[in-house]
């Protein structure tokens, strides 16, 4: 079990949080992520992984981070979670809030606190995640007796309970299996299951739908809007899947090579993408009106985050590029109420008519 999947949330949850954390305040949004930086010093270089990302989440909305691999999505949600390895992590400047407290730099046991109580993470390998030594009944059980105080009799009624929440058939006969004698969907319910053992008020999914089948991966989605409802929670969903996130998201940040490359409603950014990645990323999708015809990748690949080059750092495989493109990087400017993309040509982009 990782530890990501726990923490501690207060007496209203059933444990006692202690006057060591501040109290929440309610007028602050849900989780305020601004100007996060994240790098890494490997073999004697620096690596940049995330530039600047700034988001905000509230109470029941999903917030989806999408990009390639690379583009710092994962990183940046450990960055949150507060599960970097530092070193070779570092946080060079930013700020990370839960309804206003900052929690970026707070001792690693009052971080613990917040870990799994108040933010949770399902992570998208649950086969690597899950301790393949110990039952699924007995990973559960452990939240709830370390966390909880619940007793052997209390703890294993709660993990039915749970397994049945996240529809696992036959939960009271499956509590004493292995990880590895479930599907991998069924291992990915299982680890829905423990991130919202103590019902956190944050969720962080880091690709909950890697490798399943389109089916399972329309489950498993299901799950997670109906559970999300059921407990008013917010939910960061962090992706490369544009059919994954149509479905679900209120807002989506778009990330190219750690920084924030568009940021807008998800009906607005799908309707008239304000940069040329994200119209490069929807061209790139099987559309039911387009069958038969050929898909358009973006051509050439991610840059190294050990060697971005100057300007946007999309410029390279920019059909839009220019040269102030290579020469200055652009900021962030809006083009629609809450729609912002960071391109120089922004207005154009977004004037244009959909691919």
């Amino acid at each position: 079990m990782t530890e990501a999947t726990t923490g501690a949330k207060g007496s209203a949850k059933g444990s006692a949080k202690g006057s060591a954390v501040p109290a929440p305040r309610p007028d602050a949004p849900l989780l305020e992520v601004d100007d996060l930086h994240v790098r890494f010093r490997v073999r004697g270089q620096d690596v940049h992984a995330v530039n600047g990302l700034s988001y905000t989440l509230d109470e029941g909305e999903t917030v989806a981070i999408l990009g390639e691999s690379g583009s710092g999505k994962s990183v940046a949600a450990q960055a949150v979670m507060g599960i970097l390895d530092v070193p070779p992590a570092r946080i060079e400047r930013g700020s990370v809030k839960l309804r206003g407290t900052e929690l970026l730099g707070l001792p690693e046991r009052r971080r613990r606190e917040y870990r799994g109580d108040r933010v949770a993470m399902v992570f998208q390998d649950a086969l690597t995640a899950l301790n393949p030594v110990f039952t699924v009944g007995d990973q559960i059980r452990e939240l709830y007796r370390v966390r909880r105080g619940l007793g052997r009799k209390e703890s294993k009624a709660k993990a039915i309970e749970l397994m049945e929440r996240v529809r696992i058939p036959s939960a009271a006969r499956r509590l004493g299996d292995h990880p590895h004698q479930f599907s991998g969907g069924m291992r990915q319910r299982i680890m829905i299951a423990m991130a919202l053992a103590l019902e956190p008020d944050v969720l962080i999914a880091d690709e909950p739908t890697t490798a399943l089948d389109v089916t399972v991966q329309a489950q498993i989605m299901r799950l997670l809007a109906d559970l999300q409802d059921e407990l008013r929670m917010g939910m960061v969903l962090i992706t490369h899947d544009l059919g994954v996130v149509a479905g679900v998201a209120d807002r989506i940040v778009v990330m190219y090579a750690g920084s924030v490359a568009e940021r807008a409603p998800a009906r607005a950014l799908y309707a008239r993408p304000a940069h040329p990645y994200t119209r490069g990323l929807l061209a790139s999708v099987p559309r039911l009106d387009r069958r038969g015809g050929p898909l358009l990748p973006i051509k050439g690949a991610p840059p190294d985050p050990a060697a971005l080059p100057s300007g946007c750092p999309f410029h390279p495989r920019c059909p839009r590029a220019e040269a102030v493109c290579a020469a200055e990087r652009p900021p962030l400017v809006a083009v629609a109420p809450g729609h912002e993309a960071a391109c120089h040509f922004a207005a154009e982009v977004h004037g244009a008519e959909p691919e």
